[in-house]
């Protein structure tokens, strides 16, 4: 393997690195805020983001806070339909997870 081709590598998994962190701390910030069914739908909703993002795949220089910040608002979208709706958020089975989102929740906060 050549030095280019070293670089190239080692970038590309840092960028992963960034990715898998970037994620891990969303999805554990929605389960903790809101529960488990939501940050599922968090996680798929980040890595649809991350698809949709302008830059390579292989990019030097991939913003995976712009995809945290989109899921972010995809979560509020849909946590503000279930309120306008009525709608639970979870199966009823599970009653530790409130139907409105919490005041400390970094997405609400900086979406509102």
């Amino acid at each position: 393997m050549n030095r280019e081709e070293s670089f190239s590598s080692s970038t590309y998994e840092d960028q992963i690195h960034m990715a898998e962190r970037e994620l891990a701390a969303f999805i554990s910030a929605v389960k903790e805020r809101i529960g488990p069914d939501q940050a599922r739908l968090s996680a798929e909703d980040w890595l649809d983001e991350s698809e949709l993002m302008d830059s390579p795949p292989r990019s030097t220089n991939r913003e995976w806070r712009a995809v945290t910040v989109a899921a972010a608002a995809r979560l509020a979208n849909r946590l503000t339909a279930a309120v306008k709706n009525r709608t639970p958020l979870v199966a009823s089975s599970d009653t530790k997870v409130s139907p409105t989102p919490s005041s400390n929740c970094l997405s609400f906060r900086l979406l509102v």
